[in-house]
């Protein structure tokens, strides 16, 4: 049986692209409760550590006792519920796309309305899925390359909303694609895995640099320009890409920052002293050049005039 399903995704890529988009649909809905509850559950992590550190002192700081401990809090509890009404959101109700469009974008209790974000998040995770798909064919390269594509998406959005990377998914990934470098090695035709020591010296100069970098910046003008989490993303995109694409994400990264923040500024009126989260474009750059790094390199040197 499973020898027939891998001969029958491995022959028609239309049908392993179409099956991944309906998997992406399904990721994506769950990429929402990261992106939602996971800087929620760090926060009360942070607050619960600092209430313990707190107490251990009370002799000395005369601080009260602690409150009692938050209510468990996890990416499956408490269970889903409408922000507004805080009525259950039934399985009916939770079908990626579908339950927002037949809902009209509101809650089936209250009416609130719901956030276009939420379905975006789906579809978006459902189109990248596919297409990493398509482009990778059947086969150990796609795999990593979801799971690459899912951990930039969660990270992006908890970025826009928090201007933070989390440990939790920069370090996981990080070690996933050294671990995939040793275990999986090269694929050929297919930009990862990287052999373990382009993986190693990717993750070492990923970090290295953008540390380089921060503290360089923050001595000439005293100000930190960016934070430890871009760092320990851009070590996991050189862990999984290797280290000869590191310079093209930075360039796609920097420049797509510096177009989009300029345009914010003339047509929104941002303030230019305003923080700007950099992982979103971190995490755009890199799947870029996960998938198309070697045409994108190439097409450099030509308009360049470095190859001819």
């Amino acid at each position: 049986m499973l020898n027939d399903i891998v001969a029958l995704y491995s022959s028609d890529p239309a049908l392993f692209a179409g099956s991944v988009f309906l998997l992406g649909l399904l990721i994506g809905s769950f990429l929402n409760v990261v992106i939602y509850l996971l800087p929620i559950i760090l926060e009360r992590e942070w607050r619960s550590q600092a209430a313990e550190a707190l107490s251990t002192g009370t002799a000395l700081t005369q601080e009260p006792p602690p409150a009692n401990p938050p209510e468990r809090f996890t990416l499956s509890t408490p269970r889903s519920a409408c922000p507004n009404c805080k009525a259950p959101i039934t399985a009916l109700q939770n079908i990626p796309v579908v339950s927002w469009l037949v809902l009209r974008g509101r809650c089936a209790s209250c009416k609130a309305k719901i956030s276009s974000r939420y379905p975006l998040v789906e579809l978006a995770t459902g189109v990248l899925s596919a297409w990493a798909a398509w482009h990778f064919g059947f086969g150990a390269p796609a795999a990593c390359a979801l799971l690459v594509t899912w951990a930039l998406i969660a990270l992006t959005g908890i970025d826009i909303d928090h201007q933070l990377l989390p440990d939790n998914i920069t370090l996981p990934l990080m070690w996933a694609g050294l671990v995939s470098a040793v275990a999986l090695g090269p694929a050929a035709a297919a930009a990862l895995p990287v052999s373990p020591k382009d993986a190693i010296i990717g993750a070492a100069a990923g970090y290295i640099s953008l540390w380089l970098v921060f503290h360089a910046f923050k001595l000439v003008t005293g100000k930190e320009g960016m934070g430890y989490g871009d760092f320990k993303l851009f070590a996991a995109l050189g862990a999984w890409l290797g280290w000869k694409v590191l310079p093209l994400v930075i360039v796609l990264s920097a420049a797509t920052g510096a177009i989009l923040g300029i345009l914010m500024i003339v047509l929104q009126g941002r303030d230019r002293r305003a923080p700007m989260p950099f992982g979103p474009y971190l995490a755009a750059a890199g799947w870029l050049a996960m998938m198309y790094g070697d045409t994108l390199l190439n097409g450099y040197l030509r308009i360049s005039g470095l190859q001819h």
